[in-house]
């Protein structure tokens, strides 16, 4: 799944909404009304991890690090334990313009399926991962742009 968008912020802005923990528990996998802890560890082999509390239950995701090429290019692993043990990979490029940046990410997800599936089940679960998968990126993404846009956040 890949998705591209515009952001008024400059590339190193936006990367740096990815890696802070400040600005992690504003915007990803979590809102500051609902978040419980964020921790981070930046660099390549390091982890991350977000517990979000929504409706009575915690939401924990995690991963680890693979490439952190700033304001470019970061790489790392995401995996919501709770719900399975499959690992995504999602790689978020930044491209400065002439105003703001261009972001676009890629999410390479692994849905977890039985041995006994036809190709059509596995099909019909890609495609309804994918579409929740890309709903709930856009909310969050929605986030970012108003976070880093609000250039006071970084003053």
């Amino acid at each position: 799944m890949t998705m591209t968008r515009y952001l008024d912020a400059p590339a190193t802005r936006v990367f740096d909404a990815w890696l802070k923990p400040d600005t992690m528990r504003q915007w990803l996998f979590t809102s500051e009304g609902t978040n419980k802890l964020v921790r981070n560890e930046p660099y390549v082999g390091g982890t991350w991890e977000i517990i979000d509390h929504r409706d009575g239950m915690d939401y924990r995701a995690i991963g680890q690090y693979i490439e952190i090429d700033r304001p470019h290019r970061l790489v790392f692993t995401f995996k919501m334990p709770q719900f399975s043990e499959t690992e995504d990979v999602i790689t978020v490029e930044l491209a400065e313009q002439e105003s703001g940046c261009m972001m676009i990410f890629t999410q390479q997800i692994v849905v977890p399926h039985e041995e006994n599936w036809s190709a059509e089940d596995i099909e019909k679960a890609i495609g309804e991962y994918r579409s929740e998968s890309e709903h709930g990126w856009d909310v969050m993404f929605h986030g970012l742009a108003s976070l880093v846009a609000a250039s006071s956040t970084y003053e």
